[in-house]
Order: structure tokens, then sequence, then C-alpha cells
């Protein structure tokens, strides 16, 4: 078992994930509902340019900045990538079931396990590797292949999945540099900009309506991103990541009632593959990380030597 701080709170962990799901969830929705009548990186565009007004409160951190040019750099490519993310995204939403967006935005996290391997440095053990492997037979589950027409929209949510992996691994990078509301800052700053040239090559006007959808979706996205950082404050995120699951039940009763879309069976089974490989990749990582602070905790016993690293869990 894994021993949780004396603080955790878990009611109110889970209490803020359910809110996050339900403020991602609503994210979603919205842009469903909106669907094509704007392009999407147009709709992408105006809903990032909206969500500035909510960086008001960090411009004491923001104008206090001094960037290096490595910095500026990272945050630059960061803002690239997670641009072209938020597009295909948007395009996704357009095209495929609320379900299938949800269940395949669950292969992020695996994306992001194989990158911190391969460009951190961070050890794979073959355990893991099964779990990576486990996860992409959940969305061959989902996408079936040979059964079914594979979409563009299922190309491009496969195409997110890999560029929010590559946008979260910067975002590590760089919290052991800045600070949190730093990153977000700046995030939300690049993105806005890359997605202007894209956004002006296919511009139609927007309505008032459309423009006020998408301010909810800015504001509700920025709430969902607030209220997991409180859960993950609140508790570990061996109690909260489980709650995440909750995201695909939503939205699968969202787009049968909404939107007419038909409840598929195989998505559910996908999504709950994938999410039982990330959420054992999460309780692995858990593990490692207590006992690597129990190992630098515990007091080097007479005789014993040069004092030994962490052991790293399979």
């Amino acid at each position: 078992m894994i021993n949780t701080p004396a603080t955790s709170r878990p009611l109110l962990g889970v209490f803020w994930m359910l809110v996050t799901g339900i403020c991602f969830v609503a994210v979603t929705a919205l842009v469903k509902y909106l669907g094509d009548d704007m392009p999407a990186a147009q709709s992408a565009f105006i809903r990032y340019a909206l969500g500035l007004v909510f960086l008001l409160p960090m411009l004491p951190s923001l104008r206090a900045l001094t960037l290096t040019r490595s910095n500026m750099t990272v945050f630059t490519l960061r803002g690239f990538l997670h641009a072209l993310g938020v597009i295909l995204w948007f395009y996704a939403m357009t095209r495929i079931p609320l379900a299938e967006v949800t269940a395949m935005n669950y292969l992020s996290p695996i994306y992001v396990t194989l990158g911190a391997a391969l460009f951190l440095g961070e050890k794979l053990a073959m355990r893991r590797i099964l779990a990576v492997l486990v996860a992409f037979i959940g969305a061959l589950v989902i996408l079936r292949p040979g059964l079914r027409e594979v979409s563009s929209g299922h190309i491009a949510m496969i195409g997110t999945a890999i560029l929010f992996a590559a946008s979260y691994l910067m975002a590590k990078r760089m919290s052991d540099q800045v600070n949190a509301a730093v990153v977000v800052g700046m995030l939300s700053i690049t993105v806005t900009i890359f997605l202007a040239p894209f956004a002006w090559a296919v511009w139609v006007p927007p309505t008032w309506t459309q423009i006020f959808w998408l301010f909810w979706v800015a504001a509700f996205a920025t709430g969902g991103h607030f209220a997991m950082t409180l859960a993950f404050a609140a508790a570990p995120i061996t109690v909260t990541q489980p709650v995440t699951f909750l995201q695909l039940v939503w939205a699968v009763l969202l787009g049968a009632i909404a939107f007419g879309e038909n409840v598929d069976l195989f998505v559910i089974l996908g999504g709950g593959v994938i999410m039982g490989s990330v959420l054992f990749i999460t309780l692995r990582e858990a593990q490692l990380r207590q006992q690597t602070r129990r190992a630098e905790a515990a007091p080097t016993h007479p005789g014993a030597g040069a004092k030994q690293g962490p052991t790293i869990l399979p």
C-alpha cells in the first residue's frame, strides 16, 4: 500500500477531479455543438484569444520574467506543437463522436511515458512496456481498422495525443526552471500567436453566438485545469487518476442524449483498456517515488559502505 501525506484529503481530491471532468466534458460538448460552421483553426484561435483574459492574475509573474535563449526556444517550440494539437482536436470534434474523442485522448499519458524514456532518459521497465502495448491494443479496439472506416477524425486524434504529450514533456522540463504560472501563461500566449496565421488563412466572419460559446469553452477549459491543480494538491494522483475514467462515461451519455450518437461498446471497452494501462503506470510511478523517498530518508547503517541509490521498481 502507498502511504499518503498526513495532509492528504482524498474526498476533496476526488471532488475537484469530478469538477475537472465536468469542465472538460463541457468543453468537448460545446465544441461539438458549434459544429464545423467555423474552420477548426479559427475556432481554436478565438478560444485561446478569449482565454487570454484569464491571464490577468498572472501578469505580475510574467512581467518579472527573464527568459534565457534556451527557455524561449522551448516555450516557442511547445507553443507551436500545442497549437497544431489544438487544431487537430477541434477538427476531430466535428468528425467523430464525443466518446471516441474522449477515449482516444487517454493515449496522451502513454505517449508521455514513451517520450520520457526516449528523450528524458527515464527508465522504462518491462512491466511498463507491456502496459504501453496494452494501451495500444485498447486503441485498436476503438479504431477496429479493417472492420470499419478509420476516418480523418481518428487520425487527427492520434496526432492530437502525440502533440499534447510532447507539450506536456516540455512543460515538465520548464517547470523545474520557472514557476507554474509562467509555464501556463507562456503556453496561452504562444499558442494564440501560432494559431493566428492558421486562423487568418481560413477566416470567416464569426457570429456573436459563436463568440459567446467559444468564450465559455475558454472558461470551462481554464476552470478544468484549475480544478485539476486543486485535486492534485488535495490528494495523491493514485486517488484522483481513476476518477478521470468517468469522463468517458459522461461523454458517452452526453453524446447519446444531446447529439443522438450511438453507444459503441467497443469504444467503452477500448477506453477502459487504455485507462487501465494509464492507471497501472500511474500506480507504479507513485510506488517508485514513495520508495525513493524512503531510501533517501533511511539512515546509513554502520559497515554498510556507500549509500545505495533508490530502488527501481519494474
